[in-house]
């Protein structure tokens, strides 16, 4: 290895290693968002197909959907946030629903 012009004989060279370290990627919260048509037992449906919640949090969620106009179903990387919300958008829409499901950044 060739020495610097700074460098004197028997200097000891230091080399400096970074590492790149890898962000989380953003995560998106799922909202459902209340209309007046939408059946409570469709609710529970979604949330118990596309979010995987057992009945007794997929009540509670309901519940806010109904009384406050929006639940939380969960928080994602964008990727599955926005797929979870088209496959709730479908669904409702198969079932003549204008129930819907909407992304904001967490």
């Amino acid at each position: 290895m060739s020495r610097t012009p700074n460098q004197a004989a028997g200097d000891t060279l230091t080399r400096t290693r970074t590492e790149a370290k890898t962000a989380s990627p953003p995560q998106y919260r799922v909202l459902l968002l209340n209309d007046d048509y939408t059946t409570w037992d469709f609710v529970l449906y979604v949330l118990m197909r596309y979010f995987r919640k057992d009945l007794a949090e997929a009540q509670r969620i309901t519940r806010d959907v109904h009384q406050q106009g929006v639940g939380l179903a969960g928080i994602y990387p964008f990727e599955v946030a926005e797929t979870k919300a088209e496959q709730v958008n479908r669904a409702a829409r198969q079932e003549g629903h204008p129930f819907r499901a909407t992304l904001e950044p967490d």
